[in-house]
């Protein structure tokens, strides 16, 4: 999958998308970032550790999942932004962060669409 084009779509459909991007198991970039002319609310360190967290609680997830099966997302609120975990298979991290405005459901379901219709 191209990434970079996936996490550009997402950008597009959703105009309440601030940032989305891909990483690997290892934290490390696959493709994305923040949407134009948005302000990151994290510094370069900040950032880098949240997504370092990201990636150990979807690693942990993984070990749930025999037991509940496979975790789709992961949403988190807080009082500036809306940040969600998508799990794509085994070896791919989206992370996702909205305006607290926006609609979970459309977020959820137009990434999810794209995601599928980007396996093509």
């Amino acid at each position: 999958m191209d990434y970079e084009n996936f996490c550009k779509q997402i950008l597009d459909v959703v105009p309440k998308i601030r940032f989305a991007t891909v990483y690997d198991e290892w934290s490390v970039k696959l493709g994305g970032g923040m949407r134009e002319g948005v302000e990151n609310l994290l510094s370069e360190r900040a950032e880098k550790e949240l997504v370092n967290l990201s990636t150990l609680d979807w690693k942990s997830r993984k070990d749930m999942a025999k037991w509940l099966g496979k975790t789709k997302y992961t949403l988190a609120e807080y009082d500036k932004v809306k940040r969600f975990s998508f799990y794509l298979g085994d070896d791919h991290l989206l992370l996702v962060s909205t305006e607290i405005d926006s609609d979970t459901d459309v977020v959820v379901d137009e990434v999810i669409r794209l995601y599928y219709k980007n396996q093509d």
